[in-house]
């Protein structure tokens, strides 16, 4: 059971950029989980992208980030990992699946070696030393091979049939990772990820290694990468938190809506594969202060915020497209349908599309996508969120091996997933395995807890309450989170518990 005390969490979703880059084609219908891949046994090795690095330490930051510009590089057949667990109430289970001899074989890796779907953890051992010798920092570094990865031969595949990053949602059920033969991954995380290192302005050596466990285990030389360190006092304020909690990367360029409305008469195909919308339950729960600001707020008010997470178990995305008539305030939202391959074969009336204004939104959003309700010790509504409106977007991985689960989706961020307050027309998709995540930084994300007495409630997060959405299931849509409020007014605090095995507040 973890205990919180006021205080803003969640993520940043500022990334550093890559040494090596990439880019991989995306397929609405078509997943990457079904495109050929090299035969062989990999084979990996550390490397360092250069010698000497510079790294700035921004005025009112912890430390330093360690994107130190190390990689690891397969050869000889590409590095794939399948992570799934059964339910939240069984462990993480990782597998590497090798590609050989015309027949692919399934090795269940140690058990407890992977404690969450974020990568392999403390796969890196990083030693710090500074211009005496001495030894200032000791530290491990996990590795995501999805993380930043990028050819380093022309003869290796052009693009990457692997997802492009790991998930950090606490409530993943599965994971795809994997580099490419003749590709590398970087094993230090980008900025602002992976825990800082208070290293004051100066030049220091840090020695990279692999653990000796990962090193068995993929059978890995014992080498050491050394590469000189130069901290610099950046006198600025830093890289700002903007957009933080929502988008897990920066986007590819969305797919186009249809440049008119349907024409021809509505109809939902019975034998049409549908989306399969999914709630998965609150985290990120923090008592908020009015005062502080943000989130629409008043002064002297107490808040529940929370982070939800309404994701697509497939086989089919979900896709609305939004058109406005010349003059009108809203968009008439239409929902698409695809066969098997891809091909639209209906569409149906869904509701309507709206601007939304605020700072942290201003984009359109599709109406009644999910609901949020605060309910009491026997599960009766006590309040409701004011936000029943959502842009689409692939923020999270959720679960990457279910059916025409898409690695590589396409919108992940709102910056080209929801539109411009000018647009004639806007196209949102949910993308099958991907979910979209709003966290409790967004406005109307919270619920106001100021009169309510301490005690146990439920956070209840709805997926398409209203049932306006066409979907394979509507069982799955309901999920419920127990919290228990305490403290005094202007200091209430929140005790959140364990969720099957998931202690995730």
């Amino acid at each position: 059971m973890t205990r919180h005390h006021p205080t803003a969490l969640r993520r940043s979703a500022l990334i550093a950029s890559a040494a090596l880059t990439v880019g991989a084609a995306a397929t609405l219908a078509a997943p990457g989980a079904g495109a050929a891949t090299q035969a062989g046994t990999p084979k990996l090795d550390l490397i360092a992208a250069s010698t000497s690095v510079t790294l700035d330490r921004y005025q009112g930051e912890a430390g330093v980030y360690l994107n130190l510009g190390t990689y690891v590089t397969v050869d000889g057949g590409p590095l794939e990992m399948r992570v799934t667990r059964k339910s939240y109430n069984d462990p993480i289970v990782a597998s590497q699946v090798i590609h050989s001899g015309g027949r692919t074989v399934t090795k269940t890796l140690p058990k407890d070696l992977v404690k969450d779907f974020s990568g392999l953890p403390d796969f890196l051992k990083v030693s710090i030393s500074d211009a005496s010798g001495a030894k200032v920092a000791d530290t491990t570094q996990s590795f995501c091979p999805n993380n930043r990865a990028g050819r380093i031969r022309p003869d290796a595949p052009a693009t990457s049939n692997y997802p492009e990053s790991c998930s950090d949602n606490p409530f993943t059920l599965g994971g795809v990772w994997g580099v490419e033969k003749g590709w590398a991954a970087a094993t230090s995380p980008g900025f602002r990820e992976g825990g800082a290192v208070d290293l004051p302005a100066g030049v220091y050596t840090a020695k990279v290694s692999v653990a000796k466990k990962y090193r068995d285990l993929f059978g890995m030389p014992d080498k050491t990468q050394t590469i000189k360190v130069t901290v610099r006092q950046d006198s600025g304020e830093g890289h700002g938190l903007a957009g933080a909690g929502r988008g897990r990367k920066n986007a590819s360029k969305s797919p186009q809506p249809a440049a008119h409305r349907p024409v021809g008469r509505a109809a939902v195909p019975a034998d049409a594969p549908k989306p399969d919308l999914r709630a998965l339950p609150a985290y990120g729960i923090a008592i908020t202060n009015g005062d502080e600001g943000g989130m629409g707020a008043a002064p002297g008010k107490d808040y529940l915020a929370f982070s939800a997470t309404v994701w697509n178990g497939g086989p089919s995305p979900l896709v609305v497209d939004g058109f406005r008539k010349p003059g009108a305030e809203k968009m008439d939202a239409y929902q698409y349908f695809y066969d098997a391959k891809g091909k639209q074969v209906g569409y149906t009336p869904t509701g309507t599309m709206e601007w939304d204004p605020r700072d942290g939104h201003q984009h359109w959003h599709f109406s009644d996508f999910a609901s949020y309700r605060l309910l009491g010790a026997d599960k009766r509504e006590i309040v409701r969120s004011g936000k029943e409106a959502f842009c689409l977007a692939n923020t999270d991985a959720i679960d990457y091996t279910v059916k025409n689960a898409n690695w590589h989706p396409y919108n992940t961020d709102l910056a080209t997933a929801c539109g411009e307050e000018t647009a004639v027309s806007v196209r949102e998709v949910l993308d099958v395995g991907n979910g979209d995540t709003y966290s409790q930084y967004r406005p109307g994300q919270s619920f106001d807890v100021s009169d309510l007495p301490n005690g146990t409630y439920y956070i209840q997060v709805i997926a398409n309450p209203d049932n306006r959405l066409k979907e394979q299931s509507t069982a799955n849509n309901i999920t419920y989170r127990k919290v228990v409020l305490g403290g005094t007014p202007g200091a209430r605090t929140v005790t959140v518990p364990k969720y099957g095995l998931i202690d995730a507040p």
